[in-house]
């Protein structure tokens, strides 16, 4: 009965958690599009939002103009859902990792992940027109994801020794092929000449390439999306692995198998994730050990907690760009926002964690 009724309780308490999550993240998306250069009220910009639920305008009627609902819906939605998905699987991707590692300094990008699809992304960038038949829309984020899965292959291989994969020389691997696919990418924009000025403000991250454009929302979104249900199924392998691999083998996890389906789902989400916005770092290191200390280690309740937090945080963060507040005659790159927030987090983080060794 106690059983029962602490079961109950952890229910009630993870529900309204994920309600209370869900609930900032759309007062923040409304506020987002509300800011631009064309004045939306905030109660429009929400009724806007809640009108692309089907049956909302037949009951409650529609309050705001035409005008304001094309310039929300056609040029500032696609934005907006850009930073959502993008924050949610740089931070559902980095509760994954820090699970599989035991070690809160692990994100999407040590693997090298992330400098594996930005150099993909970056050459389809570079590519002449004539050698895209499908567009940039689909060619960037195919070779985005193809060496982003290449690269943890190559990291896979380097740290296996003995049929196994141990989290040290897996992390160690990561580190030396991401210095190698990062000196790749900038020999290839050291060479592009002025084409290479798109390619090196996209790949410091930017949601200014999708505004008014749903393209590269429909490619993504379905992988994003798909991968992050997938991994949310492992939420109990994950919580076993945290007891230390040995003790889950003894429990019946096959851990090579759930490391290797974790690291490829993972790797797809990020690499999507890093083909709409380009390379956006520390969103997979803050917001799982924030939510983490919030929700508790539980995989069931951190991995959806962190992926609307991850969401919450990049829509604040281009929010404050798109604003102008951090420099008013320019659109600063995402990537230096995350970066200023996620240094001294970091650097917290490794003082606090002086006996973990990456």
């Amino acid at each position: 009965m106690n059983k029962r009724r602490l079961g109950l309780g952890r229910a009630a308490r993870w529900s309204l958690t994920v309600l209370f999550l869900t609930l900032l993240l759309f007062i923040c998306s409304a506020l987002s599009i509300s800011i631009g250069s064309a004045k939306t009220a905030l109660i429009d910009a929400a009724g806007i939002l809640l009108g692309q639920i089907p049956g909302f305008k037949q009951v409650f009627g529609a309050w705001w103009s035409e005008t304001q609902e094309v310039i929300v819906v056609q040029l500032r939605l696609p934005r907006l859902v850009s930073a959502i998905l993008v924050g949610a699987a740089l931070a559902i991707s980095g509760a994954v990792f820090q699970g599989m590692f035991r070690n809160p300094l692990a994100d999407p990008y040590v693997l090298g992940i992330a400098s594996g699809a930005g150099l993909g992304g970056v050459a389809a960038m570079l590519l002449s027109p004539s050698l895209l038949p499908i567009g940039l829309v689909y060619t960037r984020p195919f070779m985005a994801s193809v060496t982003g899965l290449f690269t943890i292959f190559i990291v896979y291989m380097v740290a296996r020794t003995g049929g196994r994969v141990p989290v040290l020389r897996l992390v160690l691997a990561g580190v030396a092929i991401s210095s190698l696919m990062s000196a790749l990418t900038m020999q290839l924009l050291f060479f592009a000449g002025e084409r290479g000025h798109m390619a090196l403000a996209w790949l410091f991250g930017s949601f200014a390439i999708v505004e008014g454009k749903w393209d590269y929302v429909e490619v993504a979104a379905p992988v994003i999306l798909t991968c992050s249900t997938l991994i949310l199924l492992f939420s109990r392998e994950l919580n076993i692995m945290a007891m230390g691999e040995e003790q889950a083998k003894h429990l019946g996890v096959d851990v090579e198998a759930v490391k290797k389906a974790l690291l490829t789902l993972a790797s797809i989400a990020t690499a999507a994730a890093v083909a709409i916005s380009g390379v956006i770092g520390f969103v997979g290191l803050i917001v799982p050990h924030a939510m983490r200390l919030v929700v508790g280690p539980d995989h069931r309740i951190l991995l959806p907690s962190s992926a609307l937090a991850g969401a919450t945080l990049l829509v604040v963060c281009d929010t404050l760009i798109r604003a102008r507040i951090m420099a008013p005659a320019s659109e600063l790159p995402i990537g230096t926002i995350t970066a200023m927030l996620g240094c001294p987090f970091f650097l917290y983080l490794l003082i606090k964690s002086r006996r973990v060794v990456i």
